[in-house]
């Protein structure tokens, strides 16, 4: 690549990297991020195209500069999805330190920023080599998490920590609205009325962060499609284009369902298991959908059983589902997942002996710590008496501590005998900030 071109680019990017913004909102995940910084690791952060990663990093360097005094000249960004960038090769890469000294003369610890870096051949290479022979703390986003698996074994094995971003959650989203919750706010009338019409927006518009800036919910099709054609067929040379289309709106159309590979396989038509396999490992590497197993002991009954489905965003769902009738209890049941995901839960499903099934179980360690059941309307007692039953059955199987109903509204703790369970309205339950321990990220 031309040196002056790409010392063009690093003189924009700086520019445009340390201007001022006032349209972002503080991500729940910096704090995770935040207690590795002084630590040497690659920070490499993850997750969906189109979901805050670039202006997550720019949060951190904001943070970096205002709280750790740590000077401009120290930092450097690069997003190499930019089209000027298409000449660039590997060899590139040293003109790139070359080019960042004789502009900023930096001094002390810097720190780089790279956006989308997988899009260069031998990325991984030169990282490494900064690693070892630089006092660098090195961030870097990419929007497939298979890449980023397959090539950290090569070159950065024990010196990388993969965190992967989320679209916002629902507390990011009233942030971003200008709304400050407080504790008590659930106790005053008129404060729940403005949480749940934010709720009722926010299922609108889910947790992209630029659809909910502009507040068009339209443009999440246009996604889909840059997913599917930007990061999916390039790199995954899936020929059938139409199997796969099929595939994730049939997912969209059924969050939360259990479904088999055979099952799959008839309604897309392929011709085999292995090719449904893949088709789902994609959309899973590219933070598209997401799978979760029945619990288990045995690994093998495990991974032999049907996996339950979600999606990165109910919205997006939305956007490409068949919308015959919407199913706002899936959709609920997406919700919470998701919020799960974002609170480093490992999640499962599970079904008991007699086919009573429980949405979540939550596992800590060896043990099943919590149980989670995801139901609309609770109005009819048939519903509510198999919620619990369910929930009772499961916590007889795993001397599980938390039982949990989440609902629409309502707001009771029930004592079944000895056994407490915890109703609770979904905008309520997301609302309630979980912090976890870092070392498990």
């Amino acid at each position: 690549m031309d040196k002056n071109k790409l010392k063009e680019l690093l003189i924009e990017y700086k520019q445009r990297f340390l201007s001022k913004r006032t349209d972002l909102v503080r991500r729940e995940i910096q704090d995770r991020i935040e207690a590795f910084i002084k630590f040497k690791e690659v920070i490499m952060i993850t997750g969906t195209r189109r979901g805050g990663k670039s202006s997550l990093m720019k949060l951190i360097c904001d943070d970096l500069i205002e709280k750790y005094k740590v000077p401009p000249s120290n930092i450097l960004y690069l997003n190499f999805e930019d089209e000027r960038f298409i000449e660039f090769n590997t060899d590139d890469f040293a003109q790139i330190y070359e080019l960042y000294l004789q502009i900023n003369k930096p001094t002390g610890r810097q720190y780089f920023f790279l956006d989308e870096i997988q899009n260069v051949a031998g990325w991984e290479r030169w990282i490494n080599r900064l690693y070892e022979n630089e006092n660098i703390k090195i961030f870097i986003t990419g929007s497939n998490a298979s890449l980023l698996r397959s090539e950290i074994p090569t070159a950065l094995t024990g010196r990388n920590r993969v965190i992967t971003n989320f679209p916002f959650s629902f507390r990011e989203f009233m942030v971003f609205k200008n709304y400050r919750l407080e504790e008590n706010d659930f106790y005053q009338t008129e404060k729940r009325a403005i949480i749940k019409g934010f709720f009722q927006e926010y299922l609108k518009l889910g947790g992209y962060p630029e659809i909910v800036k502009i507040n068009d919910p339209t443009l999440l099709e246009q996604y889909f499609k840059d997913i599917v054609y930007r990061d999916i067929l390039p790199r995954y040379s899936v020929k059938k284009i139409k199997e796969i289309r099929e595939l994730c709106l049939f997912l969209a159309s059924n969050l939360g369902s259990i479904h088999s590979y055979n099952k799959l396989l008839s309604l897309i038509g392929v011709k085999s298991i292995n090719t449904v396999k893949s088709y789902l490992e994609i959309l899973e590497e590219v933070f598209l959908f997401f799978q979760i197993n029945l619990f288990d002991y045995s690994i093998k009954r495990q991974i032999y059983n049907p996996s339950k489905i979600y999606i990165i965003d109910t919205a997006l769902g939305n956007s490409i589902s068949f919308k015959f009738s919407e199913n706002i209890g899936h959709i609920y049941e997406n919700l919470v997942f998701l919020e799960l995901k974002r609170r480093n839960k490992e999640i499962y499903y599970w079904k008991s002996k007699k086919g009573k099934e429980v949405d979540f179980v939550i596992k800590r360690g060896l043990d099943i710590e919590e149980a989670i059941q995801v139901s609309y309307n609770l109005n009819d007692k048939k519903t509510l008496d198999r919620e619990i039953e369910s929930l009772l059955m499961a916590k007889d199987e795993f001397r599980i501590k938390y039982l949990t109903i989440i609902t629409e509204d309502e707001d009771i703790e029930k004592e079944i005998g000895n056994t407490k369970i915890k109703i609770i309205p979904l905008w309520k339950w997301l609302c309630i900030q979980h912090k976890e321990p870092t070392v498990n990220i």
